[in-house]
């Protein structure tokens, strides 16, 4: 008889490929990108130079910085038909399943879709950036029987896609918070979404498919959606007490909890988490109202005595994207649209060194009997 193969359920600590894109850490307490702390880099840079890390191997400088944003400017927009074809969903359509559509439609007008080229990857990226923050807010505008907002060229990258969710110019503040929150999401490793894009590119299927691949993954509840959750969970109390005594009652119904916790980071506050907290005290002296952070404030503080757990980036970007006034349903889209900075690295990786994705199985069924 064969030895049985090692057998990891969901993959837990298994390495399953090299990258020198990023690295959890965990013992330094570090999200290193590109040999930087993510932690320090959200301090010294925004969410541009990010894209240009992620995806041109250096930090730009200040000329680089700028030829990155006119980068972003001078891509094409969306074709008309990508429109008409998001008008015809029907009203009810997840805002995710709409940001999938888009992606997908969109390959079509690529004429250099079969190029796996790096050149040509990185391109096709820059595009995608570009392109996706307008497809989400607009897509989910025309869900809800509005009109589409247009770009404003004049704004810099976060402040425009924070105007096209909203309508709203936004404040200096406001701008620099939604830029964090963006750099803060743009990449982290290898969770779920990041290995489903690469499992797809390692057959060689171009970048749409593997990001579209991706927002499929991001959607289920048990990767993306808990800034959504964790909203909905803060509206429904609307005080500290109420809002301890409510993670209370799901403790003792053995409910999961979104917000806290982390496969990676296990018994350690998740360090991307500390810097959107302090964002959101920003806000709330900016704005005079601390409702939200007080709340938040409290359900840590329990978590932490009653389970040991500490909150996720979700928790505090949560209130931080309503205080925004960015609708809930587009926070988990937001996600997928800041993270396609650090998927597309790794699509372009996995073309780059490519090894099949073929993995085996632990069989449990019935052993073999003759006929």
């Amino acid at each position: 008889m064969p030895a049985e193969p090692l057998f990891k359920p969901g993959l837990q600590d298994v390495v399953a490929l090299e990258t020198t894109i990023s690295f959890l850490d965990t013992e330094s307490e570090r999200i290193l990108i590109k040999g930087f702390d993510l932690i320090e880099l959200s301090h010294e840079v925004g969410y541009v130079e990010m894209i240009h890390l992620l995806l041109n191997e250096t930090l730009p400088d200040s000329t680089q910085t700028e030829n990155v944003n006119q980068r972003l400017r001078d891509a094409n927009g969306i074709p008309e038909e990508v429109w008409s074809i998001l008008s015809l969903l029907p009203k009810a359509t997840h805002p995710m399943d709409a940001q999938r559509t888009a992606l997908s439609v969109l390959s079509g007008f690529d004429q250099d879709l079969n190029d796996r080229s790096v050149e040509t990857n990185v391109h096709r990226a820059y595009q995608l950036l570009a392109q996706l923050p307008e497809l989400t807010a607009n897509s989910y505008h025309l869900l809800k029987g509005k009109q589409r907002i247009r770009s404003d060229k004049s704004l810099s990258y976060s402040a425009n896609f924070l105007y096209l969710l909203t309508g709203k110019v936004p404040s200096k503040l406001e701008e620099r918070i939604f830029d964090l929150s963006l750099l803060l999401y743009s990449e982290h490793e290898l969770p779920n979404s990041t290995f489903a894009a690469r499992v797809i590119a390692s057959t060689l299927s171009d970048m749409y498919g593997a990001l579209t691949g991706a927002v499929s993954s991001l959607k289920g509840q048990l990767h993306g959606g808990a800034n959504e959750a964790v909203m909905n969970l803060l509206l429904e109390v609307g005080s500290p007490e109420r809002f301890v005594e409510l993670l209370r009652e799901k403790l003792m119904n053995k409910e999961k909890i979104m917000g806290f916790g982390h496969r990676v980071y296990a018994k350690k506050m998740d360090p991307r988490a500390l810097i959107m907290k302090r964002a959101l005290m920003d806000l709330s002296e900016h704005q005079g109202d601390d409702r939200f952070l007080r709340m938040c404030e409290a359900g840590e503080s329990f978590m932490e005595k009653e389970k040991g757990l500490y909150p996720n980036l979700d928790y505090y970007a949560a209130p931080v994207y309503y205080m925004l006034d960015i609708p809930i349903a587009l926070y988990t889209p937001i996600f997928f649209c800041s993270r396609t900075a650090g998927l597309a690295a790794h699509v372009i990786e996995q073309h780059n060194h490519n090894r099949l994705f073929r993995p085996r199985v632990h069989y449990t069924g019935t052993p073999y009997s003759s006929i």
